[in-house]
């Protein structure tokens, strides 16, 4: 399928092909009919995109000290491959269409294929010919409702969201300033509300253009003398920003038209730089309008589906969609009269020269038209060029597919497989049709797809990465297996025990059995193999202690819910759990934890936990997991003692061993095990080797994660069975 992308890094705008999304349970694939350019907020993108990576930087101070505090831990080298990685991910362009239903979700009530339906949402509702939508960014469009009309909805429902915050009466005064896009759709709204309608616009054009669709009165100078005249001196009733300037006058001038206990709406992006005494003595309400209304940048919402109740959020974003396809069916809103270019999607990168101002043309409304198609045309493969003339896998070889293309398996995994002669990258898969090609082709894979039963059946794949959401690891691990694919989960393995349970025994099954390994990484670490061999053949057993400053993740992150990430005990502990269990080269057989009393919202409790594991032969390492220590602080310290003598792991930076069992040192840049973990995989799939993580370890360590959490719960010792 095409799809418009943009180089977030250079700029640059191109029409890609892309393999078209696959549906979830939650939500709709849709083959688009037609999408809208939102002027304002396509145009700020396209610019911010094409602006130097120093202007970049400026506009970004915030994550320009992330960098910072990251190369500090990680390294110059290493940070920035991490940033030129997510520089070189592209972004999706479009945020409101509509089309026709091509397939639902099991999940999704009320919808079937062939509906004709309206869409929104930056990253689904694109400008691409077919796009996966969650359930709540989907709404049915009415008959009297041409696709082209419905295609605006969404930038429809951000004005009709500034209008209710307004919350104006039949009969009051509304000044709306800035008549573009939002503007007119505003000035229609509030006439079918009952409202008299000044309009301010520096273009005249638009001033006469907004005088037919409705409004009142419209100038496009002396706003203060027209409002006096339009209010009888009394001032508006409210005031509904929504203009696009960086300057602060819409605010100042809004605070001395509005009346005394009037309102000031900001829809539109300016300067907000409020004048205190004017505002203050006139006892104004000024609102910020979000977006298409309540549900916008609620993950739980948007994405997991779980909608509002009725009777106590009255106006979601979805039902703001429909309220506007309403004013569209009635004639009360008529967003065709706003369109003056229609683009076929093969061209639709003029659509952009007008944007950017290379073609010097008045424009308005914008669309992008892409045809009927015939049902079930979706090509879920795509063969890059690369792989055009692949000749068939070779024997000895890593012949690789990867399920999931995030940040980890672009920045860290990918970059270190590169290297490796007997690598060889043969499909990518994720959800994101996007995402898949332009990683394989950045990347030198021979096809990309979103569906990974392609890669199942395919012969020339003997290996597959597992780098998806937590959630998902055990299943695609398990299908994988059965499918006779050796397989690296990123970890963890599983994120609950019916998971972890239903793996094993599927796994315990096979004959033969392919290789499993996880992304337990920090065994491989040079250091950790210093400090393993220096205490081979020790008398007594280790006692380990383990600091780790984890940092805060939000509570509201994908990696903090239970039933997608599984919290970070059971996402990141596991991590050092292992590298305990293979310093020890034994097996947990009780844990033992306690956690902080944590009442903030935004933090989680289990986040900062100290876990005590014991070991059957008879070691014990202490684990203090904290999230609320310094950003200047190393992330990870690790003292191992026995016989009298004591290795000491800082942040994988240098280790030093001294005592009864003599000295020795390590030292260099950072080195987590992620080249050596790679490299052990690989040469295993290629030559037929072992296991390169003991499958009873992997097992282990996935059940000892389960059991501090029940310890916590419990305030008890658990066993691990």
């Amino acid at each position: 399928m095409i799809q418009i992308l943009q180089s977030f890094k250079s700029g640059e705008l191109w029409l890609a092909e892309t393999p078209a999304p696959i549906c979830k349970s939650g939500g709709v694939v849709l083959c688009t009919r037609v999408s809208f350019v939102s002027a304002g907020t396509e145009r700020m993108l396209v610019d911010f995109a094409q602006k130097s990576l120093v202007g970049k930087a400026m506009a970004m101070p915030d994550q320009v000290k992330k960098v910072i505090r990251k190369m500090k831990a990680e390294g110059v080298m290493a940070t920035w491959e991490k940033v030129q990685t997510k520089l070189d991910q592209p972004i999706p362009l479009g945020y409101s269409c509509a089309g026709v239903v091509e397939e639902v979700g099991r999940a999704v009530a009320g919808l079937k294929a062939g509906d004709r339906v309206a869409c929104g949402g930056a990253g689904y509702a694109n400008h691409a010919e077919y796009n996966y939508v969650p359930k709540n960014l989907v709404v049915r469009i009415p008959d009297a409702v041409s696709f082209e009309d419905a295609s605006c909805a969404t930038v429809g429902s951000i004005a009709l969201q500034g209008v209710r915050q307004c919350d104006v009466r039949l009969g009051e005064a509304v000044c709306v300033m800035g008549l573009g896009l939002l503007g007119m759709f505003a000035v229609q709204m509030l006439k079918a509300a009952g409202c008299r309608v000044l309009g301010f616009d520096p273009n005249p054009a638009r001033c006469q253009l907004a005088k037919e669709l409705g409004a009142d009165l419209t100038v496009s100078s002396d706003l203060a003398a027209a409002t006096e005249a339009f209010s009888g001196g009394n001032g508006v009733d409210a005031v509904l920003i929504t203009a696009a300037t960086k300057s602060n006058e819409p605010v100042t001038v809004a605070g001395e038209i509005a009346r005394h206990r009037g309102k000031v709406v900001v829809t539109g992006v300016v300067g907000m730089d409020i004048p205190r005494d004017q505002y203050y003595k006139k006892e104004l309400d000024f609102k910020l309008s979000l977006s298409y209304g309540p549900g916008r940048y609620d993950h739980a919402y948007e994405e997991g589906g779980h909608d509002y109740p009725f009777g106590y959020v009255r106006w979601t974003e979805q039902r703001n969609i429909e309220a506007f396809l309403r004013l569209v069916a009635s004639g009360a809103v008529t967003p065709g009269k706003l369109i003056t270019h229609r683009f076929e999607i093969d061209h639709a990168l003029e659509a952009y020269d007008l944007l950017l101002g290379k073609t010097e043309e008045p424009y308005f409304g914008i669309t992008l038209n892409y045809g009927e198609k015939a049902s079930g045309a979706l090509l879920r493969k795509l063969v890059l060029p690369q792989g055009a003339s692949a000749a068939p896998a070779a024997g000895g070889m890593a012949n690789l597919a990867f399920i999931g293309a995030g940040n980890f398996s672009k920045g860290v995994l990918l970059p270190k497989l590169r290297g490796l002669a007997k690598a060889r990258l043969v499909a990518v898969c994720a959800a994101s049709g996007m995402n898949s090609a332009e990683t394989g082709r950045k990347e030198g894979f021979e096809y990309a797809c979103t569906d990974y039963q392609e890669m199942l059946k395919d012969s020339n794949v003997n290996a597959v990465f597992v780098t998806t959401q937590h959630n998902s690891h055990a299943k695609f691990a398990e299908d994988c297996l059965r499918a006779g694919k050796h397989v690296f989960v990123e970890k963890p393995l599983a994120i609950d025990a019916e998971q972890l349970d239903g793996l094993v025994k599927a796994y315990s099954a096979l004959e033969p059995r392919p290789l499993l390994s996880v992304g337990f990484n920090r065994r491989f670490s040079p250091h950790a193999r210093l400090v393993k061999d220096y205490f081979a053949g020790r008398k007594t057993p280790l006692f380990i202690n383990y600091r780790v400053n984890a940092g805060i993740v939000p509570a509201d992150s994908w990696l903090q819910d239970p039933e997608v990430g599984g919290g970070r005990i059971v996402g990141e502990l596991c991590h050092f759990i292992d590298l305990a269990s293979f310093l020890t080269g034994s097996l947990v057989v009780e844990v033992q934890a306690a956690g902080m009393d944590v009442r903030n919202a935004k933090l989680v409790a289990e986040d900062n936990v100290a876990v005590s594991l014991s070991y059957a032969d008879g070691s014990v390492a202490s684990i203090q997991y904290v999230a609320l220590g310094s950003v200047e602080l190393a992330k990870e310290r690790c003292e191992v003692s026995a016989d009298e003598s004591t290795a000491v792991i800082d942040d994988f930076r240098s280790t030093v061993c001294s005592g009864r069992r003599g000295r020795r040192k390590l030292a260099g840049k950072q080195a987590k095990g992620f080249a050596e973990e790679l490299a052990a995989f690989v040469g295993a799939v290629a030559g037929g080797g072992a296991e390169t993580i003991p499958f009873e370890s992997l097992v282990n360590t996935t059940r000892c994660t389960f059991a501090v959490l029940e310890a916590l719960r419990r305030r008890a010792a658990v066993p691990v069975g």
